[in-house]
């Protein structure tokens, strides 16, 4: 079918097939183009909340650890390590 848009070619590797063959269970009666293309949505969709996990995580981390180094860092720290800095 004509298009614009750009195509991609997928070799079927034996871990391809193995996808194929879950997605089919899944998705049945659809082609193997439309498989692909519907385990790829799901895989970006589920790499994208894998990272929103991840940064809930890390956020959590800062929250723990937020204030407690204050004691090793007098107020004016910084603009006495920049006092030796060239402009």
């Amino acid at each position: 079918m004509p298009t614009t848009k750009r195509r991609h070619q997928v070799t079927e590797t034996p871990e391809v097939a193995h996808a194929l063959k879950i997605a089919e269970r899944r998705w049945p009666g659809r082609s193997q183009s439309a498989l692909l293309a519907s385990l790829a949505t799901l895989g970006a969709e589920t790499l994208k909340a894998q990272e929103a996990d991840r940064a809930q995580v890390r956020r959590e981390a800062l929250r723990k650890v937020r204030g407690r180094f204050d004691e090793a860092f007098p107020e004016d720290y910084l603009a006495d390590l920049r006092r030796d800095w060239a402009q």
